[in-house]
């Protein structure tokens, strides 16, 4: 699949600019590194720092306890059992362990828990203790916290095997949910897979030689797999039955434009394709849709979200003075997002896509466009990958801390996250469909415009 490329994880909390200047991201590695606490991110953050420390550790933990969503109610002595648990863990992997590492007596007081704690484990080990940040931040079980070292893009561009998706996708993982087969969704063009003859629609039977499927369950070690440089593929190609394993190679990719698509259906129906809800998204998508006279459908097919802002502006096209969200604090009032109603209305009927890729701000815009009775809803439950808008924080080693400091709910306040957002009319893609080209969501929606 597409490895990460630099900052992206960032910019799609919705609060950094690439523009920024670099002056701006010293300084705020300054602070974090003498002011002790992680500092909400103004700039992008460095391309270089020390590594991994204890004091990135405490920085960590002092950062989930005052910023997080559920801060408040935290317990100390969780945070660093699964801090010391992941430290361990590592150290064992690599043949390492310590005799003297084990978690001393805490009493949930945070300041004497850390105390206890920094003095088991002393300057530590840098890789370790990465593991240990990690793991602490993994134990919240938020689909929206995490924490990442941004590096820059590669010289010569982006590299990866060019499998752009899986029919098991489900927002950043894999679907727990999924049937078989596992199968390709998308191929990036002249892509090693592409120019390896693999097609959407081809079912992975195995990779690397373990099955897809373990009984009826997806087999999640796949992520990791997809993510090294080389990896083996049994793949069975639904047209013809045929079966043959490729070996795949990273290599250079194309890089590809972020930018919504669009074209006329019979009927007079515009399809529109929004891929994300990256900046200027909802303006594309407006603009496509202006001209036609009748009915609109707007895939989300495989968006893995972006901004909230970008979201209400679309919305803000179908109708005005409608709730689409509620994000809320751990005590106190929710409070209300609302259409954008500085955007034009566009009067069409509408019917939107989804799958179980369509994650965090799409599911926004789903759930929204569901409760106001603006459109049908047509394809696949969506990914239930939205617990709240993240923010991020920098942290000494020059990582960023991404966590929510609200929880979202949908606009009849319920709650997404983990669950996703129902269809009204269950259309699924499926292997042979992609392999002949055809569409049962699609199908449907202009079946029922």
């Amino acid at each position: 699949m597409i490895r990460t490329l630099s900052a992206a994880v960032l910019l799609a909390a919705g609060t950094l600019s690439a523009a920024l200047p670099a002056p701006a991201a010293q300084a705020a590695t300054a602070q974090a590194t003498e002011g002790g606490g992680c500092v909400r991110i103004t700039a992008p953050p460095p391309e270089s720092a020390p590594p991994t420390s204890v004091n990135t550790l405490r920085q960590a933990y002092e950062c989930m306890l005052d910023n997080y969503y559920s801060g408040p109610v935290l317990d100390s002595k969780v945070l660093l059992r699964d801090a010391l648990a992941a430290y361990t863990q590592d150290l064992m992997r690599r043949g390492a362990d310590e005799a003297g590492l084990r978690l001393p007596a805490l009493t949930g007081n945070r300041d004497a828990d850390w105390a206890a704690f920094a003095d088991m484990i002393g300057t530590g080990d840098p890789h370790a203790l990465r593991a240990a940040v990690i793991g602490m931040v993994a134990g919240l079980h938020d689909d929206h916290a995490r924490v990442d070292r941004p590096a820059p893009p590669p010289e010569g561009g982006p590299t990866g095997t060019g499998i752009a998706g899986l029919s098991a996708a489900q927002g950043p993982r894999l679907d727990p949910a999924a049937r078989p087969p596992l199968f390709i969704t998308r191929v990036l063009p002249r892509s090693p897979a592409d120019k390896a003859g693999i097609r959407p629609g081809d079912i992975i039977e195995k990779v690397d030689g373990i099955p897809a499927f373990i009984g009826d369950k997806v087999n999640q070690s796949l992520i990791d797999t997809f993510a090294s440089d080389t990896v083996r593929l049994t793949l069975k190609r639904p047209t013809t039955g045929r079966v043959r394993t490729v070996q795949l190679t990273a290599g250079p990719l194309e890089e590809q434009k972020r930018a919504v698509t669009s074209k006329t259906l019979p009927g007079g129906v515009t399809y529109v394709k929004v891929p994300g809800f990256f900046e200027g998204a909802a303006d594309q998508a407006i603009a496509k849709l202006k001209d036609t006279s009748k009915a609109a459908v707007i895939d989300l097919r495989g968006n893995g979200g972006g901004s909230p802002r970008e979201v209400t502006r679309l919305l803000g096209a179908f109708a005005h003075g409608k709730v689409t969200s509620y994000f809320c604090p751990l005590t106190g009032d929710c409070a209300a997002n609302h259409t954008d109603d500085t955007v034009p209305l566009l009067g069409l009927r509408l019917v939107v896509l989804t799958d179980r890729a369509c994650a965090s701000a799409c599911e926004d815009f789903s759930a929204a466009v569901k409760d106001n009775g603006l459109g049908a809803l047509v394809g696949t439950r969506t990914a239930g990958a939205v617990s709240g808008p993240a923010e991020p924080y920098l942290l000494d080693d020059g990582s960023v801390l991404l966590l929510p400091k609200v929880r979202h709910l949908g606009p009849a306040r319920e709650t997404i996250d983990t669950i996703g957002v129902p269809v009204d009319h269950y259309a699924p893609m499926t292997a042979l469909d992609l392999a002949t080209g055809r569409d049962p969501g699609l199908a449907t929606a202009l079946s029922l415009l």
